[in-house]
């Protein structure tokens, strides 16, 4: 998980048109006291235990859709979208938001969710059919690690990847 989460810095993904390159990422593993897996399989977290491939949605805080990749050798393992930097459909993406700023559309998970119509009809749907699209970085980036954010547990895990500089950063990291 954690190559595939650092891995998927500049990936573009689409959603039924909508998106652009990923720029902000965090890892989850089964193992690990942060993630929905840890306590074992149960129906809402079953597709975290499916073959990788695949979306795991949930529902932050009873708001927010968050989209995952299941990812891993082992099951319970995915790496959650963070932020993306918006390229395509950016007029859908403000309708969704209701926001202008291109800055704001896709700079945290939640953001990131409702710019991209992600529900939890998408939860187990394969990343390498529709609604989905992905595509390699159309170039190299430079890519930070640190400190996870959002979370109660296991915080301290160097487990979030993003675009070093990226001005659509959920959080900008800390300076080393």
């Amino acid at each position: 998980m954690l190559t595939v989460a650092r891995d998927l810095i500049g990936v573009r993904l689409w959603i039924d048109g909508v998106g652009g390159a990923i720029v902000e990422t965090e890892a989850y593993h089964h193992e690990d006291p942060a993630s929905h897996s840890h306590a074992g399989l149960n129906p809402r977290i079953a597709s975290m235990f499916g073959a990788p491939g695949h979306a795991y949605v949930y529902r932050s805080y009873g708001l927010h859709w968050c989209l995952n990749l299941v990812c891993g050798t082992e099951p319970g393992g995915a790496v959650l979208i963070r932020a993306l930097e918006p390229q395509d459909g950016l007029d859908r993406m403000r309708a969704r938001r209701g926001v202008e700023p291109v800055r704001q559309l896709c700079s945290g998970p939640g953001k990131l969710g409702q710019a991209l119509a992600v529900t939890r009809a998408l939860d187990g749907a394969p990343l390498d059919a529709p609604p989905f699209r992905l595509a390699p970085a159309e170039r190299p980036w430079l890519i930070q690690a640190g400190e996870r954010i959002g979370i109660s547990r296991a915080q301290a895990q160097p487990w979030r990847f993003g675009a070093s500089g990226s001005p659509f950063l959920s959080r900008p990291f800390p300076r080393a």
